[in-house]
């Protein structure tokens, strides 16, 4: 497999820090990764699946692929080490942009870490597995050591300091949070995985190593996000509103009596905000009557709800604690550059 640019990045974001910070979690490991531990129960630690040959390290093992996304979710400025593992003899499918088809046996692993170098600190792993009867989402807290990550169901709470120097108090989801941004129609589904944000580089690879079919129809759309602000500012502002906001803000999501449908596809202009009233936005409206008003992110609703961290008014909900000044910034120059009769 060749390991092309953002893989490369994945691959160096795992290992960064982590050696330095010593500890390994060997020894207990299995040789490869449990499909039993994937498929049944409720493993009481992350090392329990085996995903990686140094746990510590986040080095994976065979069958375990680092990936990133092109726009990824803003989490207070965490660092993502996400992998995807699909076992020996399935396969992932490609079905045009959206999320690729993948086999029951799949797990999508996401370790949160801040700090770099020796200072850097891993926070939680979230897994999702495929099972028989869907998928499932548990959240793993790591220890003070950095050994291991424990099953913490009820969530918690972590003293972190952000890039930017802030201390903040970093909300692990509980298990039933994760489903406020995992549910669609019922049934929790990933939602990071799209075809439109992952690489060309990194889905050749990923057909040439035999875990998907084809490479998608639609692929690669989504700009990368360090390269926003030299990015058509359309694009830039709806991917960061398709991969931030979409996964409540569409239909038969938990968001989907907000009338607002922030999807990548969707192309009706009232549909993700322009000229649309809020319908039931209380407070979180600012007095403001509009949730996009071309020419005016001042006026707008939704600019108003990023640039806050007050509870009740702030969005995201879940997810972050602080404010997404890159973000805001790219959502205010898209708004600034609509004509008002958009």
């Amino acid at each position: 497999m060749r390991w092309g640019g953002p893989l490369l990045l994945a691959a160096g974001l795992a290992l960064g820090g982590s050696i330095a910070a010593g500890t390994m979690a060997r020894g207990a490991e299995p040789a490869a990764v449990s499909d039993a531990a994937v498929m049944d129960g409720i493993p009481r630690t992350l090392s329990e699946y085996g995903f990686f040959a140094d746990l510590t390290a986040h080095i994976p093992k065979a069958g375990v692929t680092p990936y990133r996304l092109n726009t990824p979710l803003y989490s207070d400025g965490a660092a993502k080490l996400r992998f995807a593992y699909i076992p020996d003899g399935k396969q992932a499918v490609a079905d045009g942009e959206g999320l690729l088809k993948l086999p029951v046996g799949t797990a999508l692993i996401k370790t949160f870490a801040f700090g770099e170098g020796a200072d850097r600190r891993l926070i939680e792993t979230r897994v999702l597995l495929h099972r028989e009867d869907g998928w499932l989402a548990l959240p793993y807290k790591w220890n003070d050591a950095q050994t291991e990550a424990r099953l913490a169901l009820a969530g918690g709470r972590v003293p972190v300091t952000t890039p930017e120097g802030r201390q903040i108090s970093y909300r692990i989801p509980n298990k039933n949070q994760c489903k406020e941004c995992h549910g669609l129609a019922g049934e929790v589904v990933p939602i990071g995985p799209k075809a439109r944000n992952l690489s060309a580089v990194w889905l050749e690879d990923f057909v040439a190593a035999g875990r998907l079919n084809e490479i998608p129809e639609g692929h690669d759309q989504l700009p990368l996000w360090e390269n926003w602000a030299a990015a058509d500012a359309g694009k830039a502002a709806r991917a960061y509103l398709d991969v931030n906001c979409a996964h409540c803000h569409r239909p038969k999501a938990t968001a989907s009596n907000s009338g607002l449908d922030l999807r990548w596809e969707q192309s009706a202009e009232e549909l993700f905000g322009v000229n649309k009233r809020p319908v039931a936005a209380g407070r979180g409206s600012g007095g403001l009557e509009f949730d996009i008003v071309p020419g005016s992110p001042d006026q707008s609703i939704l600019v108003h709800r990023m640039r806050s961290e007050e509870a009740g008014v702030a969005m995201p909900e879940l997810g972050k604690a602080t404010i997404d000044n890159d973000g805001v910034l790219a959502v205010e120059r898209w708004i600034a550059e609509m004509t008002a009769g958009s």
